[in-house]
């Protein structure tokens, strides 16, 4: 019954997963992993993270403490057991990095302290607990609130620099840092920055372009939303002048012939017959036009046939198109209208979509002469060139039929519009200089 079936729209984009890369498969693995050995959660994984720490920074400051007893400046074996405990404690501060972040620095920048003050003034030892600490931070705060942090953190460590270098508790202290405590301070800031610092603004950067890739996601997806969304509204609208174009023609000829079966019910009844055949033949085309369009609004490809697009198979009634353009006519002519059809020009044929803009307009332009111009002659010219095909539907001054219904007013003209708009086509409407109502839809041929 249709040749251009309504298309669904497509699943947006996001919904269909796509293949996992080798990085990210095994990523997955070692998330598994985790999860079957109990550690599911964040704290957990931070511990097991911690642990990890723990072991590498103990690993790193053995390696420091036998370079310095090689270069015969051992340490001290207590002060080693405080180096020690102080990375452990460090390290498995890490379990609390993604709950409470600021705590989590806060702690690892005492024991990093600490530790600076036990260490000769020629060692050097760093873990990877401040490193991970300062990301996390840099991740979980704005920019602003860490540039605040960091200023915080620098100025700690500059200040216990200085006050450690000063003579009177440099000489108590077993490692003296620097002589001098204004260039202690500055080393100290130094220091902290180059370590909390770059850490930090490396995990701002991250959050930042992982809120960005969240957002440019949340676009995209309210954009396909939007594009699904449009795609179901013109195909409604599709529908709607679908609903419009048979209601105009079928039913409005079946309520002039149910007139005419009315007035003749009393003074000819054999003459009523063929009237009541035709409202007959008329409402089943009705109904199989009807039956088509709401199929396509549940299940094409359960409603529409094949070929010809007939529904379910069981119509005969042909495609809508030119081709039938004479079958509209003549049933113009069986409800008293005068048409006349001149065909000129080769018999091209149209693609689907254009053909049926084409029919449905001469039926809408048609029904609005029977409506608005009753007993007035009507002239259809279709003209098909090499550069164009232009359809023409004129009609004279008539009587406008009292029973038309008033709340259709407007919408034949609004959908032959939305029609031609579709396949780029040009619709002219308006009077006459006869006082009569022209038609003309030209489609320029590509």
């Amino acid at each position: 019954m249709r040749r251009d079936a309504p298309a669904l729209p497509e699943a947006p984009a996001e919904t269909q997963s796509p293949p996992l890369a080798p990085t990210s498969r095994m990523t997955a693995r070692f998330d598994a992993a985790l999860t079957r050995a109990g550690f599911s959660g964040a704290f957990g994984r931070d511990l097991l993270l911690g642990v990890f720490v723990a072991l590498v920074s103990i690993a790193l400051l053995y390696s420091v403490v036998v370079l310095a007893r090689a270069e015969e400046t051992p340490f001290a074996p207590a002060a080693v057991a405080v180096l020690v405990a102080l990375t452990v404690v460090q390290s498995l501060t890490l379990c609390l990095r993604r709950r409470v972040p600021l705590l989590c620095l806060s702690i690892v920048v005492a024991a990093q302290i600490g530790m600076t003050l036990l260490l000769p003034a020629d060692a050097t030892f760093q873990g990877l607990a401040p490193f991970i600490a300062a990301y996390t931070c840099g991740t979980a705060l704005s920019l602003k609130r860490f540039i605040r942090v960091l200023v915080t953190i620098a100025l700690v460590f500059g200040v216990c620099g200085a006050v450690f270098a000063l003579p009177p508790i440099a000489s108590l202290a077993p490692p003296a840092l620097v002589t001098d405590p204004v260039i202690a301070g500055l080393s100290q800031v130094v220091s902290a920055v180059l370590v909390f610092g770059v850490a930090g603004l490396v995990g701002n950067d991250v959050s930042m372009r992982r809120r960005y890739v969240h957002q440019e996601r949340i676009r995209l997806v309210e954009r396909e939303r939007e594009r699904v969304n449009g795609a179901l509204r013109a195909e409604r609208t599709r529908m709607a002048r679908e609903l419009h174009d048979i209601a105009a023609h079928h039913l409005s000829g079946m309520v002039v012939q149910a007139g005419a079966a009315e007035k003749l019910a009393d003074r000819d009844a054999p003459a009523l017959a063929p009237t009541l055949g035709w409202i007959r033949r008329q409402g089943k085309e009705t109904l199989e036009n009807l039956r088509m369009v709401v199929g396509a609004l549940r299940d094409p490809g359960e409603f529409l046939g094949g070929g010809r697009g007939e529904v379910a198979g069981e119509s005969d009634a042909p495609v809508p198109g030119m081709a039938v353009l004479d079958r509209l006519v003549e049933t113009e002519r069986e409800l008293g209208v005068e048409v006349s059809l001149e065909r000129t020009g080769p018999d091209l044929e149209l693609p689907p979509v254009a053909d049926v803009m084409f029919y449905r307009v001469a039926q809408e332009a048609l029904a609005n002469a029977r409506d608005h111009a009753w007993g007035a002659p009507v002239r259809v010219e279709l003209a098909r060139g090499e550069r164009e095909v232009e359809l023409r539907v004129d009609n004279d001054p008539g009587a406008e039929r009292e029973e038309r219904a008033k709340a259709s007013r407007g919408l034949g003209l609004i959908g032959m519009r939305e029609r031609a708009d579709l396949v780029g086509a040009t619709l002219e409407t308006g009077p006459t200089e006869t006082g009569g109502w022209s038609v003309r839809l030209v489609l320029p041929l590509r």
